[in-house]
């Protein structure tokens, strides 16, 4: 069963505000939806494991890359 999580559970988690959550949805960064009648936006919980490993990545790359140069 997939887990939803609304805007403020995402921010909460990111430790970021709503404006830079629904930032990062409007850019695509991160991936939403928006569901019911309200259009309320929600974010599959495995979409934001794989932004935050997203990131990671991304840092350990840029840090490797520091180094090689």
């Amino acid at each position: 069963m997939r887990t939803f999580l609304t805007l403020p559970d995402v921010a909460e988690a990111l430790n970021i505000s709503m404006s830079q959550t629904r930032a990062l949805i409007q850019r695509g960064d991160l991936e939403g939806i928006q569901i019911g009648g309200r259009g309320q936006w929600r974010v599959e919980e495995a979409k934001l494991d794989e932004y935050i490993d997203r990131l990671y990545a991304e840092q350990r790359q840029a840090r490797a890359e520091q180094k090689s140069s």
